[in-house]
C-alpha cells in the first residue's frame, strides 16, 4: 500500500515515525511520502517538506503567516494528487490537516485521522465536517471517545503513542557524563517546539533559573533549532546548556521540570518529574483564544486527570515570580510528592503502549475491506 502521511510538528513527528514503522510490520508492501521531520525520515520514504516550515503558533502569527500557509496547503494538495496514495494519514495539526481531508475525500482518497484534532477545546462544530470528511478517527486520549459519542460519532480509542516511544526508550547510564554535568540535582525546561513560544517561554524560564544556585538547568532543544537560536533566545540572560534529541535522558534525570503546555507536559508525568505548566504568547492570540477555547485546563495531564494536578501559569502569571513560588514547592516535601502519586493513577488511565500497531492493523484492515 502506498502511504502519504502530514504532520506539522515535532510531536506529529514522532507519533509519525512510530507509525510508520508499526504500518510496514503489518505491511511488508508499505511505501511512504509525507511532510514530516527528520524522525519520520528515519523510517525511508519520500519527505515533501519539513514540520520547521510549517509551524506557527497562536492566530495572530498563523494571519501573518497567511500567505505561506497557503502555499504549502496547495503544495500537499497538489502532491496528494500526484502521487495517488491509498490512504491519506493525516496527525494532529487540524488547521491545516481537515483542509487537506475535505480535498482528499472530494478526490476519491481514503482518510483516516490519528491523533484526534482538539475540537473538545474550542469549535466543537468542527466535529461535523470531521464526521463528513474522515473515514476513520483514532483517538490517543481517554476522555474523547465520549465526546464524540456526544455529537453521533463512533471512534477507536488505540491508546496514547507516548507510550509507545516511552516504553521503548533506554536510559543512558553516561547521560551526565557525555554532558558534562555536574553532580547537582537537574531542573529540565522544556520551553516548545515552535520559535514563537520559545522567543516568549525561554526567557521567563531563564530568569526563574538564577534564583537556584543549587540546582543545574538544562534546556530541552528542539532538534529544528541551533544551539546559537537558544542563545539569542535568552536575551541577554545567562547561557544554559541545551540538549538536543535527548529529551527523555533529560527528564529521566531530572528532579523537577518547567513545561510549555503542550505533548511535554504528559511525557514529564509519564516520567513521574514533578512539573509547573507555563504559556506564553502574543496578547492578540491570548485574547481571541479566551473568548474561543471551553476548557478548564491547558495541560494534558490535568485534562486526561480532570482536575489540578499540576500547576498551570498562563500568560501574565508566567513570570520568573510565580515559576520560582512553584517550583520551589515542587523541590520537596508533600506537594511533590501528591503530584508523584497522581502521576501513577494518570499512568493507570493511560493504559499500556501498542497505540501504533493498534492504528496500522485497523488502517490496513479498513484498507483490506475496501478491495
Amino acid at each position: 500500500m502506498r502511504y502519504y502521511l502530514i504532520a506539522g510538528e515535532a510531536s506529529g513527528d514522532l507519533h509519525g515515525a512510530n507509525l510508520m514503522k508499526a504500518l510496514r510490520l503489518v505491511d511488508a508492501e508499505a511505501e511512504f511520502r509525507f511532510l514530516g521531520g527528520d524522525l519520520m525520515v528515519s523510517q525511508g520514504g519520500d519527505l515533501v517538506k519539513h514540520y520547521k516550515e510549517m509551524a506557527y503558533m497562536g492566530f495572530l502569527e498563523v494571519l501573518m503567516n497567511l500567505p505561506a500557509i497557503m502555499r504549502n496547503l496547495k503544495q500537499a494538495k497538489s502532491d496528494l494528487l500526484k502521487y495517488k496514495p491509498d490512504a491519506l494519514v493525516l496527525i494532529d495539526f487540524p488547521g491545516f490537516n481537515l483542509k487537506v481531508a475535505e480535498f482528499a475525500k472530494q478526490n476519491g482518497i481514503k482518510v483516516f485521522y490519528y491523533i484526534s484534532p482538539k475540537v473538545w477545546a474550542w469549535n466543537q462544530r468542527r466535529v461535523l465536517k470531521i464526521k463528513k470528511v474522515v473515514d476513520k478517527l483514532f483517538c490517543i486520549l481517554p476522555f474523547e471517545v465520549d465526546f464524540y459519542k456526544t455529537w453521533g460519532m463512533e471512534v477507536d480509542y488505540v491508546g496514547n503513542p507516548l507510550l509507545d516511544a516511552i516504553a521503548a526508550f533506554e536510559a543512558d547510564k553516561n547521560f551526565r557524563e557525555k554532558h558534562g554535568f555536574s553532580d547537582k540535582p537537574i531542573v529540565a525546561l522544556l520551553p516548545g517546539s515552535r520559535k514563537q513560544e520559545i522567543l516568549k517561554i525561554l526567557p521567563e524560564m531563564l530568569h526563574t533559573a538564577n534564583r537556584f544556585p543549587n540546582y543545574q538547568f538544562i534546556i530541552a532543544g528542539a532538534p529544528s533549532f541551533t544551539a546559537d537560536f537558544y542563545t539569542q533566545a535568552a536575551f541577554g540572560t545567562q547561557a544554559l546548556p541545551v540538549v538536543f534529541s535527548d529529551t527523555y535522558n533529560l527528564l529521566n534525570c531530572a528532579h523537577a521540570a518547567i513545561v510549555a503546555s503542550g505533548t511535554a507536559t504528559l511525557e514529564t508525568a509519564l516520567f513521574h518529574v514533578p512539573q509547573v505548566v507555563v504559556y506564553k504568547t502574543s496578547a492578540v492570540s491570548v485574547a481571541i483564544a479566551r473568548t474561543l477555547i471551553k476548557i478548564k485546563y491547558i495541560s494534558l495531564v490535568n485534562l486526561i486527570m480532570d482536575k489540578p494536578v499540576v500547576k498551570e501559569l498562563i500568560q501574565e502569571d508566567c513570570n520568573p515570580q510565580m515559576i520560582a513560588e512553584e517550583l520551589e514547592k515542587l523541590l520537596d516535601g508533600n506537594y511533590r510528592h501528591e503530584m508523584q502519586k497522581n502521576y501513577i493513577d494518570l499512568s493507570l488511565k493511560m493504559g499500556s503502549p501498542g497505540a501504533s500497531e493498534k492504528t496500522a492493523q485497523l488502517i490496513l484492515q479498513t484498507l483490506t475491506n475496501k478491495h
